[in-house]
């Protein structure tokens, strides 16, 4: 499944794009601008129904442009990480700017995935490791 969402307001836009990979064991999550509280109640319900499926998920979310979450927002990614604390094995966060390397220190309390950064430049880097072995 592959679907696009997208807000325009007068403060913020945010794009978010899922799609499921390896039948659904690998989900590439695509986020630009600033995501909000609806923006994770579009797509978390779908990553929920994957761990049920499949055991273990893993998850590539590249952050191309992105201006980080609502307060709605990391609140709902907080709530996502705490249940899903043994259902992820591995993330890979692709960015384009330097704050989002500590996104890797910030996420490992939060969960037992092996979680790497990647710069844009590595995007096939990052698509070998997260889908090693699957």
């Amino acid at each position: 499944m592959k679907h696009k969402i997208g807000n325009v307001g007068a403060v913020e836009f945010e794009a978010i794009e899922v799609e499921e990979l390896f039948g659904g064991r690998l989900v590439k999550i695509a986020a630009t601008g600033k995501l909000t509280r609806a923006s994770y109640d579009s797509f978390t319900p779908e990553l929920d129904s994957l761990v049920v499926t499949h055991g273990k998920i893993r998850l590539m979310f590249e952050m191309i442009g992105f201006e980080g979450w609502t307060l709605g927002a990391a609140w709902e990614d907080l709530k996502f990480g705490c249940k899903h604390f043994n259902h992820i094995e591995r993330i890979a966060i692709v960015g384009d700017r330097q704050w989002e390397k500590a996104m890797v220190v910030l996420c490992k309390p939060f969960t037992r995935a092996k979680v790497r950064y990647f710069d844009i430049t590595e995007v096939d880097s990052a698509k070998e490791w997260i889908s090693e072995g699957l």
